[in-house]
């Protein structure tokens, strides 16, 4: 199961947040930008990622992928704070990588694909996680915000 994560990791948000992005960015051949502040935002973005997939591992029995989904609810680490960190994490990588090049496509991409991750969630993801592990979901849910707020 770890190669499977591993591979979860790489194929989704490994090609989401860092691959794409840094085409469209290299391809811009526009100069960097606030590297200490990019720096900063993509290993905190990263770092909490790494950690929260650990989380779905080890506490969930599962990965990241909607093909191996976790078996347990997984209210713990970062799943403290909010319902979905990876996807603020996700957002604080492309915020990053928006911010190094300055690009109106980066801008796009980071746009739309937040846009999509959040529709996933109201539409899909939430729903699988209250059929899957209703009242546990439940009360998870009434205590810890979607987001941050």
């Amino acid at each position: 199961m770890l190669a499977r994560a591993i591979a979860a990791f790489v194929a989704i948000p490994g090609v989401t947040v860092f691959v794409i992005p840094v085409a469209i960015g290299v391809f811009t051949r526009r100069p960097p930008r606030h590297v200490p502040l990019v720096i900063l935002l993509i290993l905190i973005g990263t770092f909490v990622l790494l950690w929260c997939v650990r989380e779905f591992y080890i506490a969930g029995r599962g990965t990241l992928a909607p093909w191996a989904r976790p078996k347990r609810l997984v209210t713990s680490g970062p799943y403290r704070l909010s319902r979905n960190p990876m996807y603020i994490c996700v957002a604080f990588v492309l915020l990053g990588w928006c911010t190094l090049w300055d690009s109106t496509g980066l801008y796009i991409y980071a746009a739309v694909t937040l846009c999509v991750l959040f529709v996933r969630v109201l539409l899909l993801e939430e729903k699988w996680v209250a059929r899957q592990f209703g009242e546990a979901w439940d009360t998870y849910r009434a205590r810890t915000p979607r987001w941050l707020i």
